[in-house]
């Protein structure tokens, strides 16, 4: 009996490590060992990864921090605005002459006749005939 147990035993483990190197053997055929010999590269371009996005991420706090900055002035601007009141501008009479004067400066040195500039209107019964 005791021989049996010890010969399955021994059977068992031998299964074992004939399963292990099939299975190594296989693995061995279809994955095709690693090749590290662009470990290198891959490992800088995530350097430099790193350092772009670094940069970028800093770039996009500036603005954002421009960007408030921009908006808090505007809206400083548009209270202040709002707190100069604008004086009632009272109606002014003035005369003809005077208002000439003001717009032609001294030019006009004689008051116009606007009378006489105008174009005389034949009435209709005058045209008619």
């Amino acid at each position: 009996k005791t021989k049996l147990l010890k010969k399955a035993t021994s059977m068992l483990v031998n299964e074992k490590e004939e399963k292990q190197r099939e299975r190594e053997t296989t693995l061995r055929e279809r994955v095709p060992p690693l090749q590290l010999s662009g470990l290198s590269v891959q490992e800088e371009l995530h350097q430099k990864i790193d350092v772009v996005d670094e940069e970028r991420y800093d770039i996009s706090v500036k603005v954002a921090k421009n960007e408030k900055e921009t908006a808090d002035l505007n809206i400083k601007i548009t209270e202040l605005r709002g707190k100069m009141k604008r004086p009632a501008l009272k109606r002014v009479k003035i005369s003809a002459d005077a208002m000439l004067g003001a717009l032609l400066g001294s030019r006009v040195k004689e008051s116009v006749d606007f009378k006489a500039n105008l174009k005389t209107v034949k009435k209709e019964e005058e045209k008619v005939m």
